[in-house]
């Protein structure tokens, strides 16, 4: 087994339901104070690992992106394969994001802004 079919096996890459990204980190901080991306990221990894989405079989694979490029009313997460877009992703939204979206499948519709559904 190669160093990527390893790498393949231990994160779950074929097993994931959904894909969320959430803009944190920036290098040049718009859409959101720094901070905020920050805390928000930091609760997105520990409460997708309390609710057990994460690991060898994971339902939910995450990705901190440096910038979404949407630079108003972050911080902004993009949820695949529905291609849907949220904005203000506060811990408290992303709470609603993980149960209603990520877990049930149904798109959160009052931080929804946007959708592109893959063809």
């Amino acid at each position: 087994m190669d160093e990527l079919d390893k790498l393949v096996e231990s994160l779950g890459l074929e097993k994931y339901r959904r894909h969320i990204f959430l803009c944190a980190d920036q290098t040049e901080a718009k859409c959101a104070p720094m901070e905020k991306g920050l805390e928000s990221w930091e609760f997105l990894k520990k409460r997708l690992k309390e609710l057990n989405l994460v690991g060898p079989n994971p339902l939910v694979y995450r990705t901190k992106a440096n910038c979404l490029r949407v630079c108003a009313q972050g911080p902004i997460a993009v949820v695949y394969p529905e291609g849907t877009w949220y904005h203000s992703c506060t811990p408290a939204v992303l709470e609603i994001i993980i149960h209603e979206h990520l877990i049930a499948g149904k798109i959160v519709e009052k931080f929804a802004f946007a959708h592109n559904p893959m063809a």
